[in-house]
């Protein structure tokens, strides 16, 4: 029998590429979906359209995180090996709009799935998404699993109750469940509202003549870039382990969002200054200036390391917009994309 794995957020950058990791390593692979009017699984889309017998072995099932009975009932149904919670309202500055929301989402359903969990009484490993954006405005740099933390949005503060509950929960009831705390990790898949995106979508438009300019907030903000495909490797390999426990995955450098315009523009040959403007309405009311992690706890133990360089990521990006644009693949989200 295939191990079966569960999936919150497959409809997300990282479920997708997560599902597609679990298919090829053999996984029968079970994925929430919320109720839509709207469709909402481009991301996945082209594994149901890929004729390959591996693609049959996933399975979406309509669900919803602030649902108590409904992921009582799915966990009892599915019965997973592996759950992989990645589910959330995951935009920062959406979440000073949606503070209620985003904490019922991320930190409340955090509780539900460990607590089905507990209550089903199954043998289940559980993975939470964890986030830098709980370091807020740190205290050290780089950022380890040692480091306080220091939340400066309602979205980091929902993901510190999630990362302590799932603390609690292996504490308490000796539950294999693990956090990853991962730093900022991008790739074609990326949500169009998100930074990185907006820059290589306003591009790839700017070239073609679609739009004329891109509007952002603070480009003076510094993250740790990664590519989101070779951070779900970082999932799964945390649940390969004999004990629980806690991961920063991270590549180690800082780069701030005019360092991604100027490599972007660049990489096209031209001088972001004249196609950018600044918006007072993209800043955060409380603004996190720089995240920077350390991984080598996961090197060490996960023998997992970045491969993938911030130059190359925006430019896997960039190509991949470019594409899209142009109508070589399909533009919702890039979704086809497996570069």
């Amino acid at each position: 029998m295939p191990k079966r794995a569960l999936i919150t957020g497959i409809t997300g950058q990282d479920g997708s590429y997560l599902a597609e990791l679990l298919l090829e390593k053999g996984y029968e692979v079970h994925g929430i979906i919320r109720r839509s009017s709207s469709i909402n699984t481009q991301r996945i889309s082209h594994i149901f359209q890929d004729p390959h017998e591996s693609n049959r072995r996933l399975i979406l099932h309509y669900g919803d995180l602030s649902d108590s009975s409904g992921v009582n009932q799915l966990m009892k149904t599915i019965h997973p090996d592996e759950v992989y919670n990645l589910g959330a309202q995951s935009h920062v500055r959406v979440s000073f709009d949606m503070p209620e929301y985003t904490a019922n989402v991320v930190a409340l359903g955090t509780l539900r799935l460990l607590d089905a969990i507990r209550e089903s009484g199954l043998k289940t490993k559980f993975y939470q998404a964890s986030s830098s954006e709980m370091f807020g405005r740190a205290l050290e740099a780089p950022q380890r699993e040692t480091t306080p933390f220091c939340p400066c949005s309602p979205y980091g503060t929902a993901k510190v109750f999630s990362y302590w509950t799932t603390v609690n929960y292996r504490e308490s009831y000796r539950i294999f469940a693990c956090n990853g705390i991962l730093f900022n990790h991008e790739s074609p898949r990326r949500g169009l509202t998100f930074v990185t995106r907006k820059i290589t979508w306003g591009l790839a438009n700017i070239l073609a003549g679609r739009q004329s300019k891109i509007y952002l907030g603070n480009l003076d903000t510094k993250r740790d870039w990664g590519y989101a495909k070779e951070y779900v490797e970082a999932m799964w390999r945390m649940l390969q382990q004999d004990e629980p426990d806690d991961y920063v995955v991270a590549t180690g450098e800082s780069h701030s969002v005019r360092e991604f315009l100027e490599e972007a523009f660049s990489y096209q040959g031209l001088d972001w200054k004249a196609y950018v403007e600044v918006d007072s309405r993209y800043f955060r009311p409380n603004e996190v200036d720089l995240l920077l992690g350390d991984s080598s706890k996961a090197k060490r133990k996960l023998g997992w390391a970045p491969k993938t360089t911030f130059t190359e990521l925006v430019r896997l990006m960039v190509d991949a917009d470019m594409a899209a644009v142009k109508g070589i693949v399909s533009p919702a989200d890039v979704a086809g994309i497996k570069g």
